[in-house]
């Protein structure tokens, strides 16, 4: 552990608790001002986790501890990931767990934790909701692991801050055929694991179209703030990674404090723009039908297949 590293870490964990609802709020507010309305502010998902947070707690009957925990295991691993991972600086505060098989494992236990509570409800909804989201997770998770491997190739090591640091100083990497085909294919992953359209969309309560939603209608008060908490971490985790892996610049190397506050303020522009370009782009999308889906992942998975192909084959 260096010095770098905790306090990169430590920045990590509270730019991304304390700017995931804000990233939230700016992607609803593009969203708003595209589709001719005002949108209720940046900070609203932070007024909704407060008057979450007032509320009583309500356990459904039957359900065991599984339903009790989910949320604060999503949370949790999420933060790890947050100050493991290279966002604010190269270095990892515990540099042998950053690496890419761990990370994307964290982000995939998170869902199925989700999962198992939405099927311990014993309700349809639940049940339904927690199918569909095991079977989007089936897809995406071996097209994440072997995106990213695609960039360690020339690196030589699937530690992601090797990885960001081997970008960061040979730039021409990132126009690559193998990163632009693993950049496409980890586009569609974050999509598709943070729930957004065209795979699931947000905002919705249609029973025929819901899947993220479905896992936690059984969910009020704290509880569901710490969803909905973890929720927007894992948005802005996924956006991070997609920032870094591909667009390094800014990220700090020293452990000054002008490195360290150029760092954060490059990472929250790079997400920002991120947020909201996806905002942008659901504007003009419709969810595509869930049979669909499957088609979908599966070719970001063969544009990772190729990614690591030309990485080889083109290096």
């Amino acid at each position: 552990m260096t010095a770098l590293g905790a306090w990169g870490g430590a920045l990590q964990a509270v730019v991304i608790v304390a700017g995931s609802p804000l990233l939230l709020g700016l992607m609803r507010q593009v969203r708003a001002r595209l589709e001719g309305r005002a949108g209720a502010g940046v900070v609203q998902p932070w007024r909704d986790l407060r008057k979450q947070l007032r509320k009583q707690a309500v356990t459904p009957r039957g359900t065991s501890e599984m339903f009790r925990v989910a949320p604060v295991l999503l949370v949790a691993m999420t933060l790890v990931v947050a100050v493991i991972a290279p966002f604010v600086t190269t270095s990892s505060v515990l540099p042998a767990v950053a690496d890419l098989f761990v990370v994307v494992a964290l982000l995939a236990h998170g869902t199925v934790v989700l999962a198992l509570a939405g099927i311990d409800t014993g309700t349809a909804f639940g049940g339904m909701g927690a199918s569909r989201e095991t079977t989007i997770l089936a897809l995406v998770e071996p097209t994440a692991l072997v995106a990213i491997f695609a960039l360690s190739v020339r690196v030589g090591s699937t530690n992601l801050s090797a990885i960001v640091g081997s970008s960061l100083h040979d730039p021409a990497r990132v126009l690559s055929p193998a990163s632009l085909l693993a950049g496409v294919a980890l586009a569609v992953v974050v999509v598709a694991e943070t729930g957004r359209l065209p795979v699931d969309n947000p905002s919705t309560h249609l029973e025929l179209t819901m899947v993220h939603e479905a896992m936690v209608l059984e969910y009020a008060g704290p509880d569901l703030a710490l969803i909905e908490l973890g929720s927007a971490m894992r948005l802005s985790v996924y956006l991070g990674l997609l920032a870094n892996l591909f667009l390094p610049w800014g990220i700090a190397t020293g452990a000054g404090v002008l490195s360290l506050l150029v760092g954060v303020a490059a990472l929250v522009v790079k997400v920002a723009l991120l947020g909201a370009a996806l905002a942008f782009a659901e504007v003009f999308l419709a969810k595509v039908r869930l049979f669909r889906v499957p088609e979908l992942l599966a070719g970001s998975f063969l544009l990772s297949i190729l990614a690591v192909t030309s990485a080889y084959f083109l290096a």
